[in-house]
């Protein structure tokens, strides 16, 4: 067995012609630029890009595959240099059993069956050209279609206040929209952590995903996990995430949840912290946004709780103070990838290329002992200085 790192949840900003795809994606955020930037600069194995539904990323890949930088893997993904590529797409679900949309991420081991789901899906979106829309359909029947195509299905980033499984579209049970059967892993998101979900019982049955949601070239990889797994291919990643003969992950490693910004509950006109059901004491408004803590508490059931890999709370190179372009690039220079950096390099080696204050900071995060100033409400955490 060997380890991969692993970020499976990068938007597409745009797509080799120019046109958007995630609107609020970065412009430079393509599907060549993010596979360069992913095996050249960040160093992970395995990433998932979830706007590979779109038909104009499709042909980008199928280029890539035509003019012989990417090839198709037996048991699935795409290989390019020293990353493999799983196709995949962000749905968003609002059907008759919701309260509220819910975002669910798909993947497929190959372009001839992401292909087929784009026919699919395309007499049930408005638009199958952008990023994250909604489908007119069933949960179920979106499960089912996955399922018939080998694809993978994982509720996406599921306690974010707006659009996601508990932060809107269920009140009490997954059950309520989903066929848990059908359900390959849960992704957490940017404002918890393994310990505040672990006291759902009916995610006890799911492995706990930590991806990065980058929405643009920066933050791929500010999430991401550590998997034991044979080869990085698309049939490894199914067996790792069911746990089977002796793979799965080994270590979540993800933001501080006080970093993430719907952490805390707060007043949604001023952003100051409140309570639930509170009048806000600095502006009187009685409009709240729910944080992240509070509404796992509220799902909160059972003390006893499955044992789960480590969680290391970490942040990428660029949020650390007084680390700029500059000085990150003279690391890279030095050591290669952003993944050797944060977990191999040496405090000794790295106090040779950059100032003594900023290394001990890289190893403090390495450790996941950097202090938070928490974040609320849509605005995001920052690093004390």
């Amino acid at each position: 067995m060997n380890t991969y790192f692993t970020d499976l949840q990068i938007h597409i900003g745009r797509d080799f012609e120019g046109k958007p795809v995630k609107i609020t994606g970065a412009k430079s955020l393509t599907l060549t630029k993010i596979l360069i930037e992913a095996s050249r600069r960040k160093g992970l194995d395995i990433i998932g890009v979830i706007d590979c539904h779109a038909p104009l990323v499709q042909s980008e890949i199928n280029q890539l595959i035509e003019n012989e930088k990417c090839y198709e893997l037996k048991d699935g993904g795409i290989r390019f240099e020293n990353v493999t590529l799983l196709p995949g797409t962000e749905i968003e679900i609002y059907d008759m059993h919701c309260h509220g949309p819910i975002h669910a991420l798909c993947y497929f081991p190959n372009m001839s069956t992401i292909a087929l789901f784009t026919d699919w899906l395309k007499n049930k979106m408005k638009n199958v050209n952008l990023s994250s829309q909604r489908y007119y359909g069933t949960a179920k029947d979106l499960q089912y279609k996955v399922k018939e195509l080998a694809g993978l299905f994982i509720p996406a980033h599921i306690f974010t206040p707006f659009k996601s499984l508990y932060g809107k579209g269920v009140q009490y049970s997954l059950t309520e929209v989903f066929d848990p059967d059908l359900i390959d892993a849960v992704e957490l998101g940017l404002s918890s952590d393994t310990e505040m979900a672990n006291g759902i019982s009916e995610l006890s049955r799911y492995t706990f995903l930590t991806n990065s949601d980058a929405h643009s070239l920066q933050k791929i990889a500010r999430e991401y996990q550590e998997i034991r797994m044979k080869t990085p291919t698309f049939k490894e990643i199914e067996l790792a995430l069911h746990q089977i003969d002796n793979r799965g992950i080994i270590k979540n490693y993800g933001l501080q949840p006080k970093l993430g910004k719907y952490y805390h509950t707060v007043c949604k006109e001023c952003l100051s912290p409140t309570g639930k059901n509170e009048k806000c004491k600095f502006c009187g408004s009685v409009k709240i946004i729910k944080g992240v803590k509070e509404r796992i508490k509220e799902l909160t059931s059972s003390e006893k709780t499955p044992l789960r890999p480590p969680y290391i709370h970490q942040v990428p190179l660029d949020y650390l103070p007084k680390l700029g372009p500059k000085t990150f690039d003279k690391l890279l220079d030095a050591f290669g990838t952003e993944m050797n950096i944060i977990h191999y390099v040496t405090f000794s080696e790295l106090k040779e290329v950059i100032p003594e204050k900023l290394a001990e900071l890289i190893i403090l995060n390495r450790e996941g002992k950097l202090e938070i100033n928490p974040g609320g409400g849509g605005k995001y955490g920052t690093i004390k200085k």
